[in-house]
């Protein structure tokens, strides 16, 4: 170890900073949030130094750097363009042992400023010691990824109950056992549903009265449509914090590859020509079963649990069995194709609202909705629609919609493996079967499909003659 980490406590003390460039603006910016007395010393100053100064919160030098500036100064930042002046300023820092750092020279510094994961006053910093700054860039950005916002409101609950906690918990095992309840909890829950009086109120209730061992929980989380780089944070924390996951039939393995490895992966997809409703029983068991044993269960469908997902279901079951829970978005598939397809839902010349239709019901359920699915300037959406492409086409067409209406069917939308298939509404079901597409697919219908064959980027497509 070349460097020793370190974190210095600079509020209510001196630092110098050389230069008044943008990167001496982005060093003023850090040092101010660490609560540090920042005096710039420069000929010139960005904007932003200038307004800083004329607010009162940083003191200006306007002049190239005199020694002795460095008098009564905890800290000094080089931050200029002329590395002469910064060798100067950092052998008269050493002289004065005085911490210095140089930007991007590494050889002329005493310390570095290390890439920040700020959960205050929880921080971590990352550091390559000068030699790779970009890695460390990278590797702060996955951690970044790892921890929720919240976690930092819950570190300073925590500070602020220490001693409280001390004295209900003097032995220390049950103080670790209620620290880990504190991050694993309720306490934490109520902070990501942004509920700090009754996250407060829980730890106070635990600490006066302590409970039964609590119970698990379910997160209910959208994994997207198949492209692993469209789950969000929260969906990657889910997956890293799991001790079982339910996954649907259509979430892919490089998906479940982002999972904690200890994690127990339990396939509960609804195959075409079974009981769906044996299948969705058989998971409401499972998360009563596994959530009654006190483990986190991920409950992960493709898309969005909430868009033909029966993720309202699977609520309502969590919730008469006062099973805790919480949701998680996902990218539904709408969004997600068409953005892939180059396919912009909305318009302003040519479509000015969406519909998400599922076309995996009965027909006669419909009945009433066609005369407007079948008007101009709209884009449909249509899930689950491949097996019924002759039907929605006929129908469509005979409620008053034009056989010419562009159309595009999205084939493993955001894999890998996608293709985009091209045409006009009255050959749809024809040209479908010619080039066999299959599931899982995704139909638009409208005026924006035309727009595909100039906007797309992604994948193969299939441009009927």
């Amino acid at each position: 170890m070349k460097l020793f980490p370190l974190f210095a406590d600079l509020n209510g003390r001196h630092v110098l900073v050389v230069g008044g460039g943008p990167v001496a603006e982005r060093k003023v910016k850090s040092l101010l949030a660490a609560g540090a007395l920042v005096t710039v010393g420069a000929p010139d100053a960005t904007d932003a130094l200038e307004q800083w100064l004329t607010q009162g919160r940083i003191k200006r030098l306007r002049d190239v750097f005199q020694p002795e500036w460095l008098a009564d100064i905890w800290l000094v930042v080089a931050a200029t363009d002329d590395r002469g002046l910064n060798r100067r300023i950092a052998e008269l820092a050493n002289a004065q042992r005085l911490f210095i750092n140089v930007v991007d020279d590494p050889e002329l510094s005493s310390f570095q400023v290390p890439s920040i994961v700020d959960r205050s006053p929880l921080t971590i910093a990352i550091s390559s010691a000068g030699s790779a700054p970009v890695l460390a860039r990278r590797v702060r950005e996955r951690i970044e990824s790892l921890f929720d916002h919240t976690l930092g409101s819950l570190a300073a609950l925590a500070a602020r109950y220490r001693p409280a906690i001390r004295q209900a918990r003097p032995a220390l095992r049950p103080r670790r056992d209620f620290y880990d309840w504190l991050l694993d909890g309720p306490v934490a829950a109520a902070l990501r549903q942004q509920q700090p009086e009754r996250a407060e109120q829980l730890l106070q209730a635990e600490l006066e009265h302590p409970q039964a061992p609590v119970t698990g929980k379910v997160l209910l989380v959208g994994a997207g449509p198949g492209d692993p780089g469209l789950l969000t944070l929260k969906a990657l924390r889910a997956l890293n914090e799991a001790d079982v996951i339910l996954y649907d039939r259509l979430v892919d393995g490089p998906i479940l590859e982002l999972a904690r490895r200890d994690a127990e992966q339990i396939p509960v997809g609804k195959i075409p020509g079974e009981d769906h409703n044996a299948t969705q029983a058989r998971i409401h068991r499972l998360m009563l079963d596994r959530a009654g044993q006190g483990q986190l269960v991920v409950r992960l469908k493709g898309g969005d649990a909430f868009v033909f997902g029966r993720g309202g279901e699977e609520l309502a079951f969590l919730r008469k069995h006062r099973i805790p829970y919480e949701v998680v978005p996902g990218i539904t598939a709408a969004l997600a194709c068409a953005a892939y397809a180059g396919i912009p839902l909305t318009h302003r010349d040519h479509a000015q609202s969406v519909r998400l239709v599922t076309a995996h019901c009965r027909q006669d359920t419909m009945l009433e909705d066609w005369p407007s699915l079948a008007q101009a300037k709209q884009t449909l959406a249509f899930y689950m629609g491949v097996s019924q492409l002759d039907w929605l086409a006929e129908q469509l067409i005979a409620h008053g919609r034009s056989g010419q209406t562009p159309f595009a069917i999205v084939e493993n939308g955001t894999r890998s493996n996608q293709r985009v298939l091209h045409g006009q509404l009255q050959d749809m079901a024809r040209l479908a079967r010619q080039h066999a597409i299959k599931a899982p697919s995704l139909l638009l219908i409208g005026e924006v499909a035309a727009l595909a064959p100039e906007l797309e980027w992604f994948g193969a497509s299939i441009h009927a003659d």
